[in-house]
């Protein structure tokens, strides 16, 4: 039961980390963790090019360490789906993170959504494998038919109590996207 808990705790964790990188009305560092950048002959996270840090609360800046690399930042920044156009000044790169309009909230909200379904299928998934498994070993005699009813009672709790964590973290995310 341990090993379906800490995997379904680490799909969540993956659930709010992808929830991070969702662009709200606040400058977060974490914003740029799903892009990557054509450096060096391969796709490079835009974290391991320079340094990323908040100058206020609606600016990002991006000091880079080579030079060479800032067309190929700057193009990954406006291709990526943030909608933010950067300003490049020598080796330093400003987001200037601008207002969201109620329709871009809208689609922000219908995005972490997705990311929800993700998760929620993710979840799923790990259960229907440690049922899968317990069926196995009754099969293999290893359990008994009232053990393997237990078992899946469990299987189901945990995945329950996953998938309502997910809800309510999707929920707080949605009033965060929300808030004005």
């Amino acid at each position: 039961m341990s090993e379906l808990e800490s995997k379904m705790t680490a799909s969540i964790l993956h659930f709010e980390k992808e929830l991070n990188s969702l662009r709200t009305s606040r400058a977060n560092p974490s914003m740029l963790d799903n892009i990557f950048v054509e450096a060096y002959g391969a796709k490079t996270p835009l974290n391991q090019l320079g340094n990323i840090s908040v100058q206020d609360s609606n600016t990002i800046t991006i000091q880079i360490w080579d030079s060479s690399l800032t067309k190929s930042i700057e193009n990954a920044i406006t291709e990526s789906s943030l909608g933010i156009n950067p300003q490049v000044d020598g080796q330093l790169i400003r987001l200037p993170i601008p207002k969201l309009s109620e329709e871009r909230r809208k689609e922000i909200i219908k995005i972490a959504s997705e990311f929800a379904e993700n998760s929620k299928v993710t979840v799923r998934n790990i259960r229907r494998d440690f049922i899968e498994n317990a069926k196995n070993e009754k099969k293999s005699s290893n359990l008994s038919e009232d053990d393997l009813k237990r078992k899946i009672n469990e299987i189901q709790k945990t995945t329950d109590e996953s998938v309502d964590k997910i809800d309510k973290i999707l929920e707080q995310k949605k009033i965060d996207i929300l808030k004005v």
